[in-house]
């Protein structure tokens, strides 16, 4: 899970390099005058000297300017004793020496500087800003003025402060910054730092042109600058052209790149799903900072998203070392035990974190989920409920970040209840999530649909569906939900019209053919299915979203029984995604109740368990694969679980029976085979392969034949 954080905008890390750390005293904003010859203290005690005086045979110099520079100097003097005792008397000092200068000299352009310099470090923006400004209007190239106020400004774009000051032309901050850092280019054309902020700037300001033109300025100025190779690639990727953002990095040769260009590097290729890659990145990071905690972590998550569990699993626990403190490494070594079937151990490492933060999240969320994966479904429905708390507003306002992770609690909760078929409690659940608004109540209403469909409650679902699209009648994806579940009660030419009526001859059709495929598979309309699935594929582009319809193509041709096109239509899907749990398990379950490759078969379901170990589905599909293989201590054990998760499927309950029947234990065959039947006498007709419902109730009537005939021969019931 991703709990969101907010982060600074980035070219803000590099502009406050350019700003003076304030001084560690204070001016008030009105200054008292000093008299400018009395002789102040120094930090010994002592009085401060007077600055030198002419030498008796030299010129006298112009009296004007002798004076401004004997301030000028007390006004040195004044600025170093403050700077060594911190007292903000002798920098007040300071500011009313450079007045008493400039009044002598006031065109000199070097006190002007030193004076606004003064005020921007002591905290005098606005002296700061008119002194700066009215020394432009005698020298309108002074460059030191034009630094001071792009540094005055960058100051206020870092305190979020875009508002117009009372001394400054109109417009906004981010545009006054671009434009004295525009002229600071303009005088000084070499500054490869100056060209940076300005090009952060304009990527701020979203014109992405003028801020490519002020990196690549500045690599042709330094060209080994590891500051433009990370902003360069930086903007590419902030503009999702991740293969350019990758290719300015991979243009420096390898033994020539930094850390910082590695991790970053992994970083794009973590984006481009390329985990090979990204693990070979932030390895050279890591050679170059072994103590980087940072890029350890990367490479970690790298190593877990290319399934090399042990691996990541050794560098989360060098962190771990390093810090014990550290509760979300302990998550991270959690999460990595749960997919290796390692539930109790991940669990006791999760509570470890769970202690250190109590009030961490992540936390939070995959101790529920520990529990709800051992079927302890009450501790980790009362650990979802106390995240749910803890998210909750009595307001009921919310940032996104705070809605996104309350919406991710309520989903797990309302789950949870699912899958204990507590209907009222789901139900009930899923309406907060809901009340969120957006996307958070397109899920919270799928969800209520999902839980009384499950329930066999049809008329129900429909009645939420329609209450969602009244609710959002401009959403096509509920009004496709609408239609879905118009099938579900029978309505098939109803649902089907509905759905078609959405089409409006445009890319938004896809998803418009998507549901009617699936509507039709579900008839067995094949060839109404197949074209719609064909003219769904002519509106899709890319190639992530190519999986879902190849997906899609192999169900339908293998609900046909056209096992060869179906399997090489799942085939095509993992390779867009080797580890979509959807795709391997059902190409996992086809194959081995087909009971050829099984030992493929059994790799891939269990990948998918490892993906999704509570959905009951691919639980099944792992016991039906044991169970295929004769190991049946190990499919009752995910059969069982997956009748614990799956309650109303009758598909499961049939399994559960024929496994006990294989192990001489008939009177439980007939009870699971029993609820199948009454399953699927419920569910919708769209959904029943009348087939296999009679394969199901042969082998039900065969068996109470038998316990009949069982215990008239022994005059009592056989318990087992």
């Amino acid at each position: 899970m991703r709990i969101k954080t907010l982060a600074s905008p980035l070219w803000l890390s590099i502009a406050a390099s350019l700003l003076a750390a304030p001084a560690p005293y204070a001016l008030s904003q009105s200054t008292p005058a000093t008299p400018a010859a009395a002789p102040q203290a120094s930090p010994s005690g002592t009085a401060a000297p007077k600055p030198a005086a002419p030498a008796p045979n030299q010129a006298s110099p112009d009296p004007a300017r002798a004076q401004s520079y004997y301030h000028a100097a007390l006004a040195e003097i004044y600025e170093e004793q403050a700077i060594a005792t911190g007292r903000p008397e002798f920098m007040r000092h300071a500011v009313e020496e450079y007045k008493t200068a400039l009044s002598a000299d006031p065109t000199s352009a070097q006190l002007n500087d030193e004076l606004a310099d003064l005020y921007f470090r002591t905290g005098q923006v606005k002296e700061a800003e008119a002194t700066a400004r009215g020394l432009l209007k005698t020298s309108p190239n002074d460059i030191d003025a034009h630094r001071l106020l792009g540094r005055l400004y960058l100051r206020q774009l870092s305190e979020a402060q875009n508002a117009v000051s009372s001394s400054s032309p109109s417009g906004n901050t981010l545009d006054q910054a671009i434009a004295e850092f525009q002229k600071i280019v303009t005088l000084d054309p070499k500054s490869v730092e100056d060209r940076m902020v300005l090009g952060q700037l304009f990527t701020v300001k979203h014109q992405t042109e003028k801020a490519e033109e002020q990196f690549k300025a500045a690599q042709e100025i330094d060209p080994d600058s590891e500051e433009v190779v990370l902003n360069l690639s930086r903007l590419y990727g902030e503009n999702g052209d991740m293969a350019h953002a990758a290719k300015v990095i991979e243009n420096v040769p390898e033994s020539e790149r930094t850390p910082k260009m590695e991790t970053a590097l992994g970083a794009v290729y973590d984006q481009l799903k390329r985990p090979k890659d990204a693990v070979a990145a932030y390895k050279r990071a890591a050679d170059m900072d072994p103590e980087d905690a940072r890029t350890l972590g990367a490479l970690a998550q790298a190593l877990l998203n290319d399934g090399q569990l042990d691996e990541a699993l050794k560098i989360y626990k060098q962190i771990a070392a390093a810090d014990p403190e550290d509760a979300g490494t302990l998550v991270h070594i959690s999460e990595i035990l749960r997919r290796q079937g390692k539930y109790e151990e991940a669990l006791t490492t999760v509570k470890k974190a769970v202690k250190k933060d109590p009030d961490s999240m992540e936390a939070g969320y995959n101790e529920g989920l520990l529990l709800d994966v051992l079927g302890r479904y009450d501790e980790s429905a009362q650990i979802y409920e106390h995240m749910v708390d803890l998210t909750s507003h009595a307001n009921g306002a919310y940032t996104s970040d705070e809605k996104n992770n309350r919406a991710i609690f309520l989903e797990r909760l309302g789950s949870v209840y699912h899958e204990q078929n507590k209907v009222d409690e789901a139900i009930a659940t899923y309406q907060k999530l809901i009340d969120l608004g957006g996307d958070s109540a397109l899920r919270g209403y799928q969800n209520q649909v999902d839980v009384y469909r499950d329930a066999r409650q049809y008329d129900k679902a429909i009645a939420v569906s329609r209450k969602a699209v009244e609710a959002d009648p401009k959403n096509r994806d509920l009004k496709l939900m609408l239609a879905g579940e118009l099938v579900d009660e029978g309505k098939d030419e109803e649902g089907i019209t509905m759905a078609k009526g959405m089409l409006t001859n445009s890319d938004k059709d896809r998803e418009v053919y998507i549901a009617l495929g699936q509507i039709y598979t579900r008839l067995h309309r094949w060839k109404e299915a197949d074209e719609a699935l064909g003219k769904a594929t002519s509106l899709t582009s890319k190639k992530e979203d190519n999986l879902y319809l190849l997906f899609l193509k192999g169900g339908l041709a293998e609900r046909q029984k056209h096992f060869e096109p179906a399997e090489q239509f799942f085939r095509q899907a993992l390779q867009i995604d080797p580890n979509n749990s959807m795709v391997l398990n059902y190409l996992g379950y086809m194959l081995a109740d087909k009971g050829t490759r099984v030992t493929e078969a059994l790799k891939m379901i269990r990948k998918a368990v490892e993906i999704e170990p509570m959905n009951g589905a691919y639980l099944d599909s792992l016991g039906w694969a044991y169970y295929k293989m004769g190991q049946y201590e190990l499919a009752e054990t995910n059969l069982r679980q997956a009748v614990e998760r799956s309650q109303t499927d009758p598909t499961v309950h049939d399994h559960l029976g024929d496994l006990y029947e294989k192990t001489g234990r008939i009177r439980l065959a007939a009870a699971q085979w029993e609820i199948s039947v009454n399953e699927y006498a419920k569910s919708a007709s769209a959904d029943i392969e009348p087939a296999e419902v009679a394969k199901v109730q042969k082998k039900l009537d065969t068996a109470r034949v038998r316990l009949a005939k069982q215990d008239s021969a022994t005059g009592a019931t056989k318990p087992e």
